[in-house]
């Protein structure tokens, strides 16, 4: 069958496709769907020639509502796991912008609390709570005292609580 041939078929029998796609879950993007039919059929090249144009219209209709469908399915999972992996699965209205030049700047307020108590006491909760270095190898690295290490542990511990009393 020809395209004029597949056109006239499609024009005759158009609202019976929007009622077709309207059931299959369409609803209100039925009548977009049915011109969205058209023009894949109008621009794809058949391949030979159609024994029953209605049929093969319809089962495009069909094909053409399972595409919907995954891709909406597909839509939907990959929000899903971007918001599963854009942080701490509580909705923001800061965009993600703003939250990292918010987290930019605690950093920074943290670094700047650290740096005051001094080199050492700085040195010390560094290697320990972020190297993850036991306080006595901090103690033997540093050449002081474990009773050092752990007051001034204790020191910074004491400063980034502050500060985060303050920022909240």
């Amino acid at each position: 069958m020809s395209s004029n041939g597949l056109e006239a078929v499609y024009l005759a029998n158009r609202d019976k496709l929007v009622r077709f796609l309207a059931a299959r879950g369409a609803g209100d993007v039925a009548e977009d769907l049915a011109n969205d039919l058209w023009l894949k059929i109008s621009t794809a090249s058949p391949s030979g020639p159609i024994a029953n144009p209605l049929s093969y219209l319809f089962r495009a209709a069909d094909t053409l509502m399972i595409d919907r469908y995954r891709a909406k399915r597909q839509g939907e999972k990959r929000e899903q796991d971007w918001y599963e992996l854009s942080g701490d699965g509580e909705a923001s209205s800061e965009p993600a912008g703003e939250r990292v030049i918010g987290a930019r700047q605690e950093v920074a307020k943290v670094a700047a609390v650290l740096a005051r108590l001094g080199a050492r006491r700085e040195a010390i909760f560094r290697r320990a709570r972020i190297d993850g270095v036991s306080q006595r190898q901090i103690a033997a690295e540093l050449g002081v005292s474990l009773s050092t290490v752990e007051a001034d542990l204790r020191i910074a511990t004491r400063a980034l609580i502050e500060l985060k009393d303050e920022l909240q």
